[in-house]
């Protein structure tokens, strides 16, 4: 394939830059890279099963053993990213916009898809945009998106309007960015620390009073304990949050808040991580009043009701949540509950009930500027009947 962008057709160019605002403004595909030296980019949209990944290419196509090379290589690229994502299965539309179709025959590696040959998780759909097939490519598309697309929006233009596209298209870029930043820095953190200088507080007090890991000591900082909750000592919901039986414990939990709460509080501010942490570690006592009998302390609950948090805000962006941490949080959480499974001393009933309790807090808060009010008020509902059965069963 002949690449050099210094003899490509100005009607070839404008074409590319007319799909790329087709793409990236009107589907509301984002960029993952582009190719300074010649115009070819990959966009990404990974909630549209049908086309996950988009390569967008301008290049003559000359020769098909050359474009079967190139399709190779495109699935390598795809199956890296899927990898990335964690994702089973990928589907990458691969699209070329050449002056010509290739001089041999080339109809094999454009009418089905390539499968990436270990597994065959990565499909490869390449569409061949040229003069003499126009037609045949926008059925393609309106196939792949299911909508009728008009196709004179792919008729040739000047090359003004070719430029205008491409600033549009490079713009609107830009401003989705900006955006997809100012949803992961909202605010300042401030009540992480001070959660972390509490239970270091609260920590240094217990083992100048007697120990953090004694029984009786851990009681009377206000552990859970099931007795004294039932005799109606309700605060033990709250305490526990912010202590902790012995350093490790404490280190723990303490590196946890600040790499998660800190992330946490960014996205969501100030007030609405305040009321996620403490509803969670609540949730995550009951859970433990409910399940276990044991002597339990510590934000395990409240740490998950973190996770809880961001796989809600995962519903609410999954392009941004898949595309920065979303798989990772994922894995995190899987782990952390097998581990809690098949470990003894791991109170994972308090893991799960501060998970729970952190999706839930937060679809009732939702978002900072970002309001579903019927959304919020269905998930209020649900808390309150959870939480007050809860509640009675505990006690009865």
């Amino acid at each position: 394939m002949n690449k050099g962008s210094d003899e490509m057709g100005s009607t070839e160019n404008n074409l590319f830059w007319k799909l790329a605002y087709f793409f990236v403004v009107e589907k509301d595909y984002q960029i993952m890279s582009k190719v300074e030296n010649r115009q070819e980019m990959l966009l990404e949209h990974v909630t549209n099963k049908s086309a996950q990944i988009i390569r967008l290419v301008r290049a003559d196509v000359d020769w098909s053993n050359r474009l079967r090379k190139d399709i190779e290589g495109v699935s390598a690229i795809g199956e890296g990213i899927r990898k990335r994502l964690g994702k089973r299965q990928l589907n990458v539309v691969n699209i070329y916009i050449s002056s010509h179709s290739p001089i041999d025959d080339y109809e094999r590696y454009t009418s089905e898809p390539f499968y990436y040959p270990k597994g065959q998780k990565t499909k490869v759909t390449s569409i061949l945009f040229s003069q003499e097939r126009h037609k045949e490519t926008v059925d393609q598309l309106n196939q792949l998106f299911q909508e009728a697309i008009d196709p004179s929006f792919f008729d040739s233009c000047s090359d003004e309007e070719g430029y205008a596209y491409q600033r549009a298209v490079l713009t609107y870029s830009v401003k989705k960015k900006e955006e997809d930043q100012k949803l992961f820095n909202y605010a300042t953190p401030f009540f992480s620390f001070l959660f972390i200088g509490i239970q270091v507080i609260v920590f240094i007090l217990m083992e100048l009073s007697g120990g953090s890991t004694n029984t009786s000591n851990l009681i009377r900082f206000g552990a859970k304990f099931n007795p004294l909750i039932l005799e109606g000592e309700w605060w033990r919901f709250f305490t526990p949050t912010f202590l902790h039986i012995g350093f490790l414990h404490l280190l723990m939990n303490t590196v946890a808040i600040y790499l998660l709460g800190t992330a946490v509080e960014k996205i969501f501010g100030r007030f609405r991580f305040l009321l996620i942490y403490l509803f969670a570690g609540f949730t995550g006592t009951l859970a433990s009043f409910l399940m276990n009998d044991s002597l339990s302390a510590g934000a395990s609950g409240a740490i998950f009701g973190c996770f809880g948090a961001l796989l809600y805000f995962g519903t609410v962006y999954p392009r941004q949540f898949f595309r920065t941490m979303g798989m990772n949080i994922i894995f995190i959480i899987i782990i952390n509950l097998v581990f809690g499974f098949t470990m003894s001393g791991i109170d994972n009933a308090g893991h799960i009930g501060g998970l729970i309790g952190g999706f839930l807090a937060t679809g009732v808060l939702h978002l900072p500027e970002n309001h579903r009010i019927g959304r919020q008020l269905v998930f209020l509902a649900g808390t309150m009947i959870l939480t007050v059965s809860a509640l009675y069963i505990g006690f009865n």
